[in-house]
């Protein structure tokens, strides 16, 4: 069965929004993990509009959390990756304008630059994933960098409204889990991912970890987060046996 990592921003969103103490993303965490998650992943924007320093420092205390943390290539937040030590870094693009992450990172632009980052991660014992979209050429840059896996973007076939498109980038997303493995990559998948779209995707085999946040957090308000986390797991398992 596919791991489901829970990204917890949004519950910082609501925190910085009164610029006060709660809620606290380290108690969301932890009832993530009661839920049944494989783990917690934060993204560390350098505007620090949501996740603050202090968050992944007490996040990546937490015993029996695995932490993915998202993250820009910028030196300042390299380096604070490298003494935090997360078991896993995702090396996405980020503007300071957009409202959230809005596509891939592209692999074959900054190849080298990707190359440099991931040994240095390597060398602390990191594992490297690289936030792409469903691409052949950028699989290839990827895997040429060294990293461990991708993690495909579903953007596009969340936002996809017509029959016609949705099958096309489930074809897209299929296609190159297959070649990421065939790469010698692990392969992930997030982006937009919600209760209602979850199962195509969950079907495809070869998907071994789900990044789902903004979902899961808005459910949490009516459910609260550990019966919306388990909730996702159950959805993912069920189209996970199907497909």
């Amino acid at each position: 069965m596919p791991k489901l990592n829970v990204n917890i921003d949004h519950v910082a969103t609501i925190r910085q929004a009164r610029l006060v103490d709660e809620p606290d993303p380290v108690w969301a965490a932890s009832a993530c993990m009661l839920g049944g998650a494989s783990g917690i992943t934060m993204h560390l924007r350098e505007d620090r509009r949501h996740i603050q320093d202090r968050d992944v420092q007490l996040v990546r205390q937490l015993g029996g959390v695995m932490l993915n943390l998202e993250m820009a290539l910028t030196e300042p937040i390299i380096k604070l990756a490298l003494k935090l030590k997360p078991e896993q870094v995702t090396l996405v693009p980020e503007k300071r304008e957009e409202l959230t992450t809005e596509g891939g990172l592209d692999c074959v632009k900054i190849a080298s630059k990707l190359k440099l980052a991931t040994k240095r991660f390597h060398k602390a014992g990191i594992l490297v994933s690289a936030f792409i979209a469903p691409d052949q050429k950028q699989l290839e840059a990827s895997c040429t960098a060294g990293v461990d896996a991708v993690e495909l973007h579903t953007g596009e076939y969340a936002n996809a409204t017509s029959p016609e498109k949705i099958e096309r980038c489930i074809n897209e997303i299929t296609e190159a889990v297959e070649m990421g493995w065939e790469m010698g990559m692990t392969v992930h998948a997030g982006h937009g991912l919600n209760y209602r779209n979850i199962g195509p995707i969950a079907g495809i085999d070869g998907i071994e970890d789900f990044n789902i946040g903004h979902s899961i957090i808005a459910r949490s308000i009516f459910t609260g987060i550990q019966v919306a986390t388990r909730e996702m797991l159950d959805l993912i398992d069920k189209h996970w046996q199907i497909g």
